[in-house]
């Protein structure tokens, strides 16, 4: 299954549709049924303690999967997550950039589900896992 959007497609994309979280996320590396990408931890993706939080790492796993589904269907802007669960592990290194490495394990028609792993930029060890479904608009 060939690529329908490359780095350079779904990076304009992103900055085109979603320009309020755009410059929060680099796409590292984009590959059939995959993606590597990384949050940009600033100030204010941490919680008390100096960590990142919540919040952010589901922003980056749901970012993440989101990209690599277009990555494969094409520029479907109304694909939406339908369902999630994630595992916070260990705590993320404090204030150090986070990389979610997704993989598509199924891509239909209507359907995809993904598992990403977020680590700390530098770590070998995961922090947080997530299961991801999305639901993909049809074709009009």
């Amino acid at each position: 299954m060939a690529l329908a959007m490359d780095k350079s497609a779904l990076s304009t994309f992103l900055q085109t549709e979603f320009a309020q979280v755009a410059d929060d996320f680099t796409i590292e590396e984009v590959r059939e049924m995959g993606i590597l990408v990384r949050l940009k931890v600033d100030e204010r993706h941490l919680r008390p303690g100096g960590t990142v939080s919540g919040p952010s790492m589901f922003a980056l796993a749901d970012v993440s999967i989101y990209l690599a589904v277009l990555a494969m269907v094409g520029p479907k802007a109304l694909a939406v997550t339908t369902n999630i669960s994630m595992d916070f592990m260990r705590k993320p290194a404090a204030a150090t950039d986070l990389l979610c490495d997704c993989r598509l394990l199924k891509l239909g028609k209507t359907l995809a589900v993904g598992d990403c792993l977020i680590r700390s930029d530098g770590m070998e060890a995961p922090v947080a896992r997530a299961s991801m479904t999305y639901a993909i608009p049809p074709d009009r």
